[in-house]
């Protein structure tokens, strides 16, 4: 006891920096957990969320007998794999290319640039999509044109939505992304370098067998926060750049969520329930990823 009176004293001023981030995760993260239960409930404004009538796995049978349910499962799994088979590898490669870069002033101004578009909303990345992707004026269809080809409608077209939706996604996360990955390579010691260089190593070499096996961890960490949101990823940017031509291959869990749970019907314990079904799989991939990234480790691998 008196030791905790100790370092309660001693570090107070950074349990008093700690109470509101604290108190804001206690507020908007674990009290809002209680509203669950009205994914088991029919619930209505008029006999809020204890008065409402209690319906069990009605509203859980109801989408899990929904075929429009399960389209839109296998578009945020086709779609979520697909960006995270090839956004996830393009911050990692990014990141190392521009560590090798020699020239610090250019190292700045090409880092500075990647990471702009993350800072712009979807809904702007989504107009200068459309804006380069326009029959009539986009930059593509111009070269097409040039070609002597006929100008293609990409953004209203079943066959090119989901690839538009992996790039636009590349292309506006990439340089965040790599920040983190540029922070783990400037821990790595230069003395392994320069001593591989003493051996005679390549900087292809040095890149395999020194910059990515020092930042493996740090990338089995992201794969892992990356897997808990498979199911949840991307709801600004369909939001922004969905439309009807396009909803049979583009419309996601979330987005169904939004138009048959919220926008449509004001069915709130429906999409609580769905809600609920998302955060129950996400957590199942977080435990799977984590446990084969820990058996990996075991063998010397990355965790």
């Amino acid at each position: 006891m008196t030791s905790l009176l100790y370092n309660l004293k001693r570090y107070r001023t950074f349990y008093l920096m700690f109470i509101p981030a604290t108190a804001a995760l206690v507020l908007f993260r674990y009290i809002p957990m209680a509203g669950i239960v009205i994914a088991f409930k029919d619930f209505t404004f008029m006999d809020g969320i204890w008065g409402s009538a209690w319906v069990g796995w009605d509203n859980f049978q109801r989408f899990f007998h929904n075929p429009d349910f399960w389209r839109a499962l296998g578009n945020t799994l086709i779609i979520s794999l697909a960006k995270l088979v090839f956004g996830f590898p393009v911050p990692v490669v990014f990141a190392i290319l521009l560590n090798e870069v020699r020239n610090k002033h250019y190292k700045k101004v090409v880092q500075t640039i990647s990471y702009l578009p993350h800072f712009v909303s979807w809904i702007i990345a989504a107009g200068l999509v459309y804006t380069f992707l326009s029959p009539t004026s986009g930059f593509l269809n111009a070269i097409i044109r040039a070609l002597g080809g006929k100008p293609v409608l990409f953004i209203a077209d079943p066959k090119y939505f989901r690839g538009i939706l992996v790039i636009s996604s590349i292309w506006k996360e990439t340089g965040w992304e790599a920040i983190i990955y540029m922070a783990a390579l400037a821990g790595v010691s230069p003395e392994m370098y320069e001593a591989a260089t003493v051996d005679g190593a390549s900087r292809f070499q040095k890149m395999t067998r020194i910059t990515l096996p020092s930042i493996a961890p740090v990338v089995s960490i992201m794969l892992i926060l990356r897997m808990g949101k498979l199911l949840e990823e991307g709801f600004e940017q369909i939001i922004a750049m969905i439309n009807n031509s396009v909803l049979s291959v583009g419309e996601t869990i979330q987005y169904y969520v939004y138009q048959v749970g919220l926008n449509m019907a004001n069915n709130y314990s429906y999409a609580a329930a769905i809600g609920l079904f998302n955060s129950i799989i996400a957590l199942c991939l977080v435990l799977t990823s984590n446990y084969i990234a820990k058996q990996i480790n075991e063998e010397g691998g990355v965790y």
